[in-house]
């Protein structure tokens, strides 16, 4: 099984910490703005629960979450099919399924802390800040992480916060994390991310040259990371700022 995503492609940068602090756009009646309800519902019936999505936080944020803003208005129409859909500067927004996959399989609880590497649209943040987990997240590109600020921002979120920098290297100030999710695929497991997973703690990647990657689930356990592969996949590859694969 190949699924096509959306990567960051990580190089290093000044970092640039932005917090999102705001309040939820609100209608006429004080109730959350929302056209899309119905098409995100079906997207969780359809696509999730009958995939073997089962956690019942992962759906919930996946049914809360207004997935058409974070895709380009003409596209919005397109938002909650199954597919990933382009952002621009050659990047996609993942499918919902591998979205809420990769969710699933951090078992996160309330009020952890999350590292993710490729913040992107910023949907991936959005579902697992809605699983109220404090959100680290570093994105490459600046045009796009300063997108998905001001696309989360509306939204209310208070536990995310967006860096632009090298996510190779993870954001070692605030570390140790409790999760990492990774949305680009190096041809090893980066160093600096297992040091800064905390004991216990799950790390959900791609890995492996193009054409060859698989998504693992990794547990570290009495300072070992322990792997387990859950599905090939093609994800873009994680370079370094010359464009070197890492």
């Amino acid at each position: 099984m190949f699924i096509s995503e959306r990567i960051s492609a990580v190089v290093g940068l000044s970092a640039v910490m932005v917090v999102i602090f705001s309040t939820r756009v609100l209608g006429l009646t004080g109730a959350p703005v929302d056209s899309m309800a119905n098409q995100r519902q079906q997207m969780v019936t359809h696509q999730l629960r009958g995939r073997n999505i089962v956690d019942a936080r992962v759906l919930s944020a996946m049914k809360t979450v207004p997935r058409h803003l974070f895709v380009p208005k003409y596209l919005r129409h397109l938002a909650y099919r199954d597919t990933p859909l382009p952002i621009g500067h050659g990047q996609t927004i993942s499918q919902p399924y591998i979205v809420a996959l990769m969710s699933q399989l951090l078992s996160i609880e309330p009020g952890r802390r999350i590292l993710e590497i490729g913040t992107g649209s910023g949907y991936q943040a959005a579902v697992l800040a809605e699983m109220g987990v404090q959100v680290f997240s570093v994105e490459i590109v600046p045009e796009l992480g300063h997108r998905a600020i001001k696309t989360l921002r509306p939204l209310g979120y208070k536990n995310i916060r967006v860096k632009i920098g090298d996510g190779y290297q993870g954001w070692g100030e605030h570390a140790p994390f409790d999760a990492i999710i990774v949305t680009c695929a190096p041809t090893g497991i980066p160093e600096p991310l297992k040091d800064q997973l905390t004991e216990g703690g799950r790390m959900v990647i791609p890995v492996g040259e193009a054409g060859q990657q698989q998504l693992l689930l990794l547990t570290k356990q009495h300072g070992d990371v322990k792997r387990k592969k859950i599905v090939d996949v093609r994800f873009v590859p994680m370079i370094d700022r010359r464009g070197k694969t890492y």
